[in-house]
């Protein structure tokens, strides 16, 4: 048994953000904190991305606190260039990141613990700061006849570039950014590509300024006050109506169509009888908040979700989710790991919670 004031679970950019504010404000990294990360090194989820995915074409990556990314080549892959930044964030704040470490459950224990038990031991917390994200957790819509399919299904999270699909009818279903960059990808490659989504995309027109942020964040932010499972906050964006987006319309790749109703041995099919054959379907269906760990401490509310006031979960001030709703952009968690780190030092002093 381990015993500490305060454990974060992942070491993206919300656990890393959470863990410089602790050490900030006089916690000890590895004696007072410890952070825990299933990854088998620095990076979080950037680490698993694609190597297509240059750092010039991701949007909105925000400096973690304390450390300026700087002079980075747009050229690189993202997977390299955030992976490295990580790795001499971690050395220069000497946070101890402890990995790969796994976590299996969180319970209550004695004396107003909690219990983290996980592949590399058990450690009890009087707090804990949640940060897992949701790469983890990939979404994998069901429907009728998907098992059937003779051909190659890959959701994103599996998505390697655009070289593989040469040659191949390919399927991309969804309507978020991800879903469009790999069909822009793709198509000088593939044979042919379909594009469906659940519904028409929402393409946005103009700068997206700090207002329209403020606004996007407080929609994501009332579902998780009401219980329910956060939504992105791109899908209250909109997509950036980019120079690539707008010669991917006019050549046609970005043609969308409504959701098919069954998936054939073949390929796809809907209602009206139409039908596309294809060698592939790739889901861009996007990932859930990868919180099953949590089950033991009954925090979901009957909606689904779980209820946030903040960061602080409301069914247990011990814990707090970081990079969840609201939180889930990279400068969202920095911000969100300041007001953790602030509400915990509150619940460990025996004071009352500042008003979210």
């Amino acid at each position: 048994m381990n015993n500490t004031e305060v454990v974060v679970i992942g070491a993206g950019q919300a656990g890393l953000s959470s863990a410089y504010h602790l050490r900030r404000t006089g916690f000890e990294p590895g004696g007072d904190f410890v952070v825990l990360d299933h990854s088998p090194g620095p990076g979080g989820a950037w680490r698993f991305r694609w190597p297509s995915l240059t750092y010039g074409k991701v949007h909105g990556m925000h400096s973690l606190p304390g450390m300026e990314l700087t002079d980075a080549d747009p050229a690189r892959p993202s997977a390299e260039v955030i992976t490295e930044y990580f790795d001499r964030y971690e050395r220069t704040f000497d946070l101890r990141v402890r990995r790969p470490v796994d976590v299996r459950a969180v319970r209550d224990g004695l004396d107003g613990r909690l219990l983290v038990e996980t592949s590399d031991g058990v450690w009890a917390t009087r707090a804990l700061i949640n940060a897992t994200g949701t790469w983890g957790r990939p979404f994998w819509p069901r429907y009728p006849g998907q098992e059937t399919f003779r051909g190659r299904q890959l959701h994103t999270a599996q998505y390697a570039g655009p070289e593989e699909f040469a040659g191949q009818r390919v399927v991309v279903v969804g309507g978020g950014a991800s879903g469009t960059q790999h069909l822009l990808e793709i198509a000088p490659y593939a044979a042919a590509t379909t594009w469906v989504t659940r519904r028409p995309p929402v393409f946005r027109e103009g700068p997206f300024d700090e207002n329209a942020g403020r606004a996007a964040v407080a929609l994501v932010e009332e579902r998780v006050r009401q219980g329910l499972p956060p939504k992105s906050v791109v899908s209250v964006t909109g997509l950036p109506l980019n120079d690539a987006v707008r010669q991917g319309i006019a050549d046609g790749v970005l043609d969308r169509q409504p959701m098919f109703d069954r998936i054939t041995p073949a390929g796809v099919e809907w209602k009206d009888g139409r039908r596309v054959d294809a060698d592939v379907i790739l889901w861009a269906t996007g990932f859930r908040a990868a919180v099953d760990h949590l089950t033991p401490l009954r925090l979901r509310e009957p909606g689904g979700g779980i209820r946030v006031e903040g960061t602080r979960a409301v069914a247990d001030p011990r814990i707090h989710l970081v990079g969840y709703g609201p939180s889930a952009s990279t400068i969202g968690a920095n911000r969100a790991g300041r007001a953790a780190v602030r509400d915990i030092r509150r619940l460990l002093a025996g004071e009352p919670a500042a008003a979210a």
